[in-house]
């Protein structure tokens, strides 16, 4: 069996005696943000006098850049302007995590926050009344980097049984799972459900339905969630988009789109346009479909193992080896919504749903890329 982590065998009966401690009216905020990376996420800690009823209750921060891969030693203080706020299933109410965007030292967006630019694409589409769904696909690890309840020098019997298995033999890591799911439930995430994945110790939360700008924020809080849940739990989760190489799915983050067009009768006719529009734009999608420009995808859409090659655009009903999916019910009441398989489980959910919203929406038709 996989490590855990020292920290999470800490006597927690200890810790709950603090946690029942009243807290004298005072409220606890706990401030998140993206780092340098474009995939990690950072946070810390502040009282506020009485609890705060809305966004704008909140007052602006900062940290140190530097440490964070954002900025140099010799000017590192960025802004944290708060944008959305969740109750905290950690330390309770009245306490509150709050998602922040960051700004560099001019009140420019930092170099990973991609939320301005999806903000400024919502707000010019919202007539269309966009909604998302992301299937967010991770991979539970002992903090050694083997997968959890693996063999130790092996692997697990050939996928097959895991996918939304039962048993001890198949469901490796659920105490986890359900965690997170009440977790986000307690904080106000808008968690569809969730399901063990092919791989062993594989799993997936799906957030949505979510209008705009909401679906970048709340996956990214649900991911905060999911890291702290498993802190406590003392192994890791990982969105590396292909965590085992050999004949193992990989992890994406598959992105259901829908808008009022397509919700409405024969608006299987937009979602057929939308799907076109994509096709042709395939090689920008794809770099913006993970944090490398498509090196970590590239690892995970092979044609192989419910994919299709990161190389060739391709789109079909109910098929999970297209580029883009439209479901059989889809199909059959020729309205509703399709499904962009491409995304990786490590991507922004900012910069793929501001493509996607730009793409299919804004940008006018033009010859496809060489």
């Amino acid at each position: 069996m996989a490590s855990v982590s020292l920290s999470s065998r800490l006597n927690k009966a200890v810790r709950q005696q603090y946690m029942n401690l009243p807290q004298g009216g005072k409220c606890q905020v706990t401030y998140i943000w993206i780092d340098g990376s474009g995939e990690g996420l950072r946070n810390k800690t502040r009282t506020l006098d009485e609890e705060p009823q809305s966004i704008e209750d909140i007052p602006e921060w900062n940290f140190d850049g530097s440490s964070t891969s954002q900025s140099k030693d010799s000017n590192s203080d960025m802004y944290l302007i708060p944008v959305c706020m969740f109750r905290d299933p950690f330390t309770l109410d009245p306490n509150k995590l709050v998602l922040c965007e960051v700004l560099k030292y001019d009140r420019s967006p930092a170099e990973t926050n991609h939320r301005v630019k999806c903000c400024e694409v919502m707000e010019q589409i919202k007539e269309h009344c966009i909604w998302f769904g992301m299937e967010q696909e991770y991979t539970l690890l002992g903090v050694d980097g083997h997968p959890f309840s693996w063999p130790a020098n092996g692997y697990p019997a050939p996928q097959g049984p895991y996918y939304c298995g039962v048993g001890a033999d198949r469901a490796y890591g659920r105490d986890i799972v359900e965690c997170h799911y009440k977790a986000c439930l307690y904080a106000g995430i808008k968690i569809f459900g969730t399901n063990a994945e092919v791989m062993p110790s594989q799993w997936e939360f799906q957030v949505g339905v979510c209008e705009g700008i909401e679906m970048g924020d709340h996956l990214w809080v649900a991911r905060f969630l999911l890291h702290r849940v498993c802190e406590d739990f003392g192994v890791v989760a990982t969105f590396d988009p292909k965590p085992m190489t050999g004949h193992w799915n990989g992890a994406g983050c598959h992105t259901n789109v829908s808008t009022k067009q397509m919700r409405e009768e024969g608006g299987l006719k937009y979602i057929e346009e939308a799907i076109a529009k994509l096709g042709k734009r395939h090689a920008e999608h794809i770099r913006v479909y993970d944090p490398r420009g498509g090196e970590d995808n590239i690892r995970r859409l092979t044609g192989r193992n419910e994919t299709a090659s990161i190389k060739e655009f391709s789109s079909g009903v109910a098929n999970r080896g297209a580029s883009i999916r439209i479901s059989r019910q889809v199909a059959q009441e020729m309205k509703g919504y399709f499904e962009d398989r491409r995304p990786a489980a490590n991507c922004d959910p900012y910069s793929v749903t501001a493509a996607i919203a730009n793409t299919c929406l804004l940008e006018k038709e033009k010859e496809p890329e060489a």
